[in-house]
């Protein structure tokens, strides 16, 4: 296979005339210029260059060769330009998984000064895969992955967790709930609410503690995965359920969110990527976006809006 360095001597040498004039150019020795196109000669069995009283010239098969190592090197000059581009992320893509509760405000925040950021590299948000976040991830068939410490079976080889936040859980009641008043609810006054599952992760969870806190299993009513129908149904009174802390910013004013008594176990938020040094630069970028977007949650956004139901 012919080297593009080959091809770059090809076409100077064409280009200047000489083989004395193109080893300056290309800060070489004559000779070295005169074996590179003798070698080149001898591969392809074929006379490129026509000795001349001035230098040299190029015979029909040597221009043909030329125009085709301009091709060539101006397409590898495109492909280190493209390829550049994605490493100082000019371009590129990058696609994410996440879960309804997340994606309510804390995902979209972080996509948002992604894009401000890196306008030209597309993002796209998709439907949890099938075969679980980890599994996505590892067969390429998402960049990032939002999960919970739940999701934590088993370590996967080539998978790096990035540690997000514990997400705090609480219990979302209607406004006009007869405990909504409270700044703290204890869990066993809430033992004969009727309570509104949802889908995994954002659901009553693998928490004893909520059974332990109740003094007996909760009463699931409703079954809901949708992020938002599931706060329309706390909202009109029919039911209570949890929700986390990271979702704070999201919630209806018509629901009043309290920390319980005793506090229920955190949800642990990890973003799962493929591990270094298969990273791509848009993935890392936006890892620094998720953690960027952590410390704002842990330092102010969490207490404030805590508060304001308080």
């Amino acid at each position: 296979m012919l080297d593009p360095w080959t091809l770059r001597v090809l076409v100077e040498v064409a280009r200047r005339g000489s083989f004395s004039a193109a080893a300056r150019a290309l800060s070489m020795t004559q000779p070295a210029v005169s074996r590179q196109i003798a070698g080149l000669e001898k591969r392809v069995g074929v006379s490129l260059f026509q000795r001349v009283p001035r230098g040299v010239r190029s015979t029909a098969a040597g221009a043909a060769a030329v125009d085709l190592a301009d091709e060539i090197l101006a397409r590898l000059k495109a492909m280190e330009v493209h390829l550049t581009a994605y490493a100082t992320l000019d371009t590129g893509q990058l696609r994410l998984t996440a879960f309804p509760s997340v994606n309510s405000s804390f995902v979209p925040a972080a996509i948002r000064r992604f894009r401000a950021a890196y306008p030209g590299v597309s993002v796209s948000l998709t439907h949890p895969d099938p075969a679980g976040p980890l599994a996505a991830v590892r067969a390429g068939r998402t960049d990032i992955a939002l999960l919970t410490a739940w999701d934590l079976a088993a370590p996967v080889d080539g998978i790096e967790l990035h540690r997000l936040l514990d997400d705090e859980l609480l219990v979302a009641l209607p406004v006009g709930h007869r405990l909504a008043g409270r700044k703290r609810v204890r869990l066993r006054d809430l033992r004969d609410e009727t309570w509104i599952e949802g889908g995994h992760p954002d659901c009553l969870g693998p928490a004893p503690q909520l059974a332990d806190g109740l003094g007996s299993a909760p009463q699931i009513g409703f079954v809901c995965d949708d992020w938002n129908s599931k706060q329309a149904l706390v909202a009109a009174g029919v039911g209570i359920a949890l929700v986390a802390a990271s979702a704070m910013m999201a919630i209806r004013t018509d629901v009043a969110v309290r920390r319980t008594h005793p506090e229920l176990p955190t949800r642990t938020l990890y973003a799962a990527a493929v591990a270094q040094p298969f990273q791509t630069p848009p993935v890392a970028a936006m890892l620094k976006m998720f953690a960027m977007r952590t410390k704002q949650l842990d330092t102010s956004e969490f207490p404030a809006v805590l508060r304001v139901h308080e």
